[in-house]
């Protein structure tokens, strides 16, 4: 019988890592099964595009795998029993039952609110395509000199009031920062963002706590009321809570912790990836969410497996750790701020046009790697394991 792989969620870390394991897999041992509750892949790097009415090119996943003998199954995951190893499904026909062998979990992550009053009620985020497109919807009704607050100073907060800024200049666009204004990055790095913000109009409130929102805008922690028509949220993530209701072992944030080759702690047949992992990175700190953690991880997540599966004693380690920040400031504009490997800045970046140019070959690049799963060398391998071998194999 064949081993059979299941892949939860086909953003950057479970597509790529589906896409690896068909090249590295031989399709008559294996059946790769990815479960996505949206036919396309989402670039979810670009949803501050699509918010401010910017069209984005459509990867079906039906397509991206065609050929590939990688089957898509279009669902929602409601429940994983990692006992029994099933993962439960519901789609327009209705529920189901899938089974696996060996199992991906790549669900990702949506946006924290933090336990904020109102956030849910009354706020705006763009963590994905459906809650992007919402957003575009509000903005598009809004009339010239309406007044829209973004809550959030990290990377995600400032690729959102820029490009909103950018792409309507009759509206009265604020950013709400908890810290100084890209206080992480490098001297002159922060002093051309700052000249962004000033050119394109952003009035920025540094060192600010929001502890409530309404229809009407956000109150600080000290009592100030910030007037917006539209208040955006992009204060970080949060995983699905899917994983902290199995027995698989989690940290705090609801993420599966793994080791160095993203195999759970506590299942062997369990692999997490992308913001659903726990996974040390460089000087012992966990990796960020984000799509530089995420590919990395997928890389070795999908090396591990079949390495393990094929009898590979010996197999490449993904790098693990990061070498720059990549912030887009409109479609003209942006930084790249290098950093150590474990994500401090260094005194080197980029700026301006070049900047933009760059994290736009950055995206395009990390779609394309998606979108072709099997133009990369192929060299599949047979299985050497049988099912009732495979857990004691990947101990």
């Amino acid at each position: 019988m064949k081993h059979r792989i299941v892949v939860l969620g086909a953003g950057y870390a479970g597509a790529i890592a589906a896409g690896r394991l068909a090249r590295r897999l031989h399709p008559d041992d294996t059946e790769i099964t990815v479960v996505n509750a949206d036919s396309d892949f989402v670039e979810r790097v670009r949803m501050h595009q699509l918010a401010t009415g910017q069209g984005l090119k459509r990867h079906e996943l039906s397509r991206v795998y065609a050929g590939t003998g990688v089957r898509v199954r279009q669902a929602w995951v409601t429940a994983v029993d990692v006992d029994r190893r099933t993962v439960a499904l519901v789609d327009d026909k209705g529920t189901d039952e899938l089974a696996y062998d060996t199992l991906v979990y790549a669900l990702g992550s949506a946006a924290a609110d933090h336990g904020v009053a109102g956030v849910a009620e009354h706020a705006y985020d763009i963590s994905g395509r459906a809650s992007a497109l919402r957003l575009r919807d509000r903005l598009a009704h809004l009339d010239a000199g309406g007044r829209v607050l973004v809550v959030g100073g990290g990377l995600t907060g400032l690729e959102a009031v820029t490009e909103i800024a950018e792409a309507r200049p009759d509206l009265d666009v604020a950013l709400a920062a908890r810290d100084g204004l890209g206080d992480w990055l490098t001297g002159k790095a922060r002093q051309h963002l700052r000249g962004v913000c000033d050119r394109l109009g952003i009035t920025v409130h540094e060192h600010t706590d929001i502890a409530r929102v309404d229809g009407t805008g956000a109150v600080t922690a000290d009592g100030r009321v910030i007037p917006a028509e539209v208040t955006v949220w992009t204060t970080g993530f949060a995983v699905h809570p899917i994983a902290a209701a199995t027995t698989l072992t989690v940290a705090d944030t609801g993420q599966i912790v793994v080791d160095d080759t993203m195999r759970s702690v506590s299942h062997p047949d369990v692999y997490a990836v992308g913001d659903a992992g726990l996974a040390e990175g460089p000087g012992g700190k966990p990796l960020r969410m984000s799509c530089a953690s995420g590919v990395p991880m997928a890389w070795q997540a999908a090396d591990a497996i079949a390495a393990r599966l094929t009898g590979q004693r010996r197999y490449a380690k993904a790098p693990l750790r990061y070498f720059n920040q990549c912030i887009s400031l409109g479609r003209r504009d942006g930084i790249i701020q290098y950093v150590t490997a474990d994500d401090r800045a260094k005194a080197s970046f980029l700026a301006g046009r070049l900047a933009a140019r760059y994290k736009e070959v950055v995206c395009k690049g990390a779609a394309w790697g998606v979108a072709h799963p099997v133009l990369y060398p192929v060299r599949r391998r047979r299985i050497v394991v049988t099912r009732t071998e495979t857990v004691a194999t990947m101990s």
